[in-house]
């Protein structure tokens, strides 16, 4: 009973909810449920692809989390995305992220042509349900966007802290950089496997497949092409 009750109070307060998902309807939207498309089809697939206002619900679930006490982005800037996607098995989930404003339409859009082209995403919630730890959201290969950082180096802040990046199938495209001392900076460090970019693997993001294609074509930049690092995972709006 102690045991049980140590878990569940971990669960919460690292922002999982996972708990409700399993019991949780469309019009509740809890990221990572999978949905039927007879489901889709009641609930309209318009709704389900969308750019909202950051409500009380959602803010609560950011703070102390990736909206930190010393994030100077306002909660007004920001807005909550709500899209479809499809894993490697064919199955559809729903899908969150948080992003800039700038950029909420453009995300929107692209991710219906990636929904539509069955492009598989394994997981997409937000790194809030990871306690805003980018590396276990990595290493569960969520894709997510905004939260109030620092880039893998230190240093300066993340264009996530501005939301306007965002990070796909994170686990099997990671961060990659050679240090000083000839050592390899590898984010998640699970990551190394799929350092090879010249064999297949699930989730393999490439320069001519469509997730790459659309968000250059949408204004962003592929980490993929950083002449200091590789970033294989990440686009980021050009500013």
């Amino acid at each position: 009973m102690q045991r049980l009750l140590l878990t569940i109070t971990l669960l919460i307060s690292i922002g999982i909810n996972t708990l409700t998902a399993e019991n949780c309807d469309i019009e509740a939207w809890c990221a990572g449920t999978k949905i039927t498309l007879d489901d889709i089809k009641h609930y309209g697939i318009e709704r389900c692809f969308r750019a909202e206002v950051i409500s009380d619900k959602i803010f609560e679930r950011m703070v102390g989390r990736s909206y930190k006490k010393e994030c100077t982005i306002p909660r007004t800037e920001l807005r909550y995305i709500k899209v479809l996607h499809r894993n490697i098995e064919g199955d559809i989930l729903l899908g969150e992220l948080v992003v800039h404003q700038r950029i909420a339409d453009r995300i929107v859009r692209i991710f219906r042509e990636l929904y539509d082209a069955q492009y598989p995403i394994e997981r997409m919630v937000l790194v809030d349900d990871y306690a805003a730890d980018d590396n276990r959201s990595m290493e569960a290969n969520n894709s997510s966007a905004f939260n109030y950082r620092t880039i893998p180096t230190g240093g300066r802040l993340s264009a996530h802290s501005r939301g306007v990046a965002i990070d796909i199938n994170p686990l099997y495209n990671p961060y990659v950089k050679r240090r000083k001392d000839g050592s390899l900076l590898i984010a998640p460090e699970k990551g190394a496997e799929y350092l090879n970019r010249e064999v297949s693997y699930p989730y393999k993001i490439e320069r001519d497949d469509i997730c790459c294609r659309l968000f250059l074509e949408n204004g962003f930049e592929w980490g993929g092409d950083y002449r200091s690092c590789k970033d294989y995972q990440h686009f980021e709006l050009i500013e």
